[in-house]
């Protein structure tokens, strides 16, 4: 598997006799780096990577000294490889003292120290006995895995913290109430291969990897990695995932999500993205992702150069809260929409995460100043022990109330439900038609004034 050759390591032995169960392999693990090499791109055959000489300065009559006096290099300030905001600076000084600027800016030097047992969350936060008996029961369930640069992020003695919340498990995981399920959008039921979920007609959901930098407590997914354990699908996998895809010309628009596609090395990822391409009737191809939000550093000038020869090509990014658009965030976001990448968020309403106006609002507002569109508000899938995170319906509506006409319309997300069963994304929107009157279609705006709109009826 990609982490255990990049950094990451593997999962960690349970205090509770955990067995872990593979999907089924269709190749060996040694082949899955047996990749073709990444197709070049069309300036003169180079690859993108490779740094081209700078040509030294021709000799003249007019410079004759150019022959045997060396050129001085001009002084040049050495920037460092990723901002460091106060709170990641504070969070290494306390606990990684030994981790230099370097290493905590490398993705793999952070995927190799993600907190992932009890002993590593009491190392750095005072955890309740709710949340330390959880640690002690996770067993086959969704892992823990928590980033250095997010765990920087949450408040050491405040259970209630809402990036706490999102990442530290409770007990009501384990507590599952009717109407939930594992597998609660049926996408196992739209796969026709293993990993391609083709729910909708024209476009389809491409499963590349179950791994995740971070692991939500929300996760629609956790039955994916809870049973089966960290790992990226194969070449074999992928390849009838791409045979079907060519088979069908209907199918425009892909996809990749996870799991968390940017958790792969950028060859992988160019191989997947490159066959693609090359399928006449793919249109354009996306990404879910939530590295960008956890694992910024990810986001290295190699990989913006490497996805900008896909376009077009677009990124969905979850975000949680306004406490995730930290410097880093800013700069990971700003890297990509330079690349030419056009951004949107994707938001899960949680209980005591996000469910209030004034934070949905900040959090909008936020991602517009980083160059993100806010895209969907999500109501919380009812997977298995998701009680504790969702809301009610008409809160979400009530914010989408809250910020429809009170602030401007690019920070107003789409308020969805993914309808149990496979039934797809539906919009939902506060009333606004109060009815008829004679050829009159009564309305209601954001101030909840009426007003009329002619619309005769013929």
């Amino acid at each position: 598997m990609d982490e255990q050759f990049l950094g990451s390591d593997s999962e960690p032995p349970s205090s509770t006799g955990r067995t872990t169960l593979r999907l089924p392999v269709l190749e060996s693990p040694a082949s899955l780096f047996d990749f073709p090499p990444p197709p070049q791109n069309r300036l003169n055959g180079r690859s993108p990577h490779v740094r081209t000489r700078v040509r030294a300065s021709p000799v003249t009559k007019a410079n004759p000294a150019a022959r045997s006096t060396p050129a001085v290099p001009r002084p040049r300030t050495v920037k460092p490889l990723f901002v460091i905001g106060p709170q990641s600076a504070e969070f290494r000084r306390r606990h990684f003292p030994e981790a230099t600027e370097t290493e905590w800016s490398d993705w793999r030097w952070q995927l190799r120290h993600r907190i992932r047992d009890l002993d590593g969350l009491q190392r750095v936060i005072r955890m309740t006995e709710d949340e330390e008996t959880a640690m002690t029961r996770l067993g086959g369930h969704l892992p823990v895995g928590i980033t250095p640069y997010y765990m920087a992020l949450i408040q050491p003695d405040d259970p209630r913290d809402p990036m706490r919340k999102q990442m530290v498990p409770v007990m009501n995981e384990f507590m599952p109430t009717p109407g939930e399920a594992d597998d609660p959008l049926a996408e196992d039921a739209f796969m026709p291969v293993p990993g391609l979920v083709h729910r909708y007609p024209d476009r389809v959901l491409f499963l590349v990897t179950n791994f995740c930098a971070t692991y939500c407590r929300y996760c629609t997914r956790a039955r994916m990695v809870g049973q089966t354990g960290e790992y990226h699908f194969n070449t074999k996998q992928y390849q009838q995932a791409i045979d079907y895809l060519a088979a069908h010309p209907e199918i425009r628009d892909v996809l990749l999500s996870g799991g968390d596609p940017l958790t792969m090395n950028d060859d992988r990822l160019e191989w997947i993205l490159s066959r693609l391409k090359a399928i006449p009737h793919i249109e354009f191809v996306r990404i879910g992702t939530k590295v960008p939000a956890v694992l910024p550093t990810r986001i290295t000038p190699d990989l913006c150069r490497m996805l900008r020869k896909f376009h077009p090509f677009w990124m969905s990014i979850h975000f949680m809260h306004p406490a995730e658009l930290t410097p880093e965030v800013t700069e990971a976001c700003e890297r990509l929409a330079d690349a030419g990448i056009p951004l949107g968020s994707q938001t899960v309403l949680s209980k005591d995460v996000n469910d209030d106006v004034d934070t949905m609002k900040k959090l909008m507002h936020g991602l517009l100043k980083i160059r993100v569109r806010p895209y969907y508000i999500y109501q919380c899938d009812p997977i298995s022990g998701s009680s504790h995170f969702r809301t009610p319906v008409e809160k979400g509506l009530e914010i989408i109330a809250g910020l429809r006409g009170h602030t401007t319309g690019y920070a107003v997300p789409s308020f969805v439900i993914d309808a149990p069963g496979g039934g797809g994304k539906i919009p939902l929107v506060p009333d606004a038609v109060v009815g008829r009157d004679g050829n009159d279609l009564l309305l209601r705006n954001y101030e909840g004034k009426t007003f009329r709109y002619p619309d005769p009826i013929n």
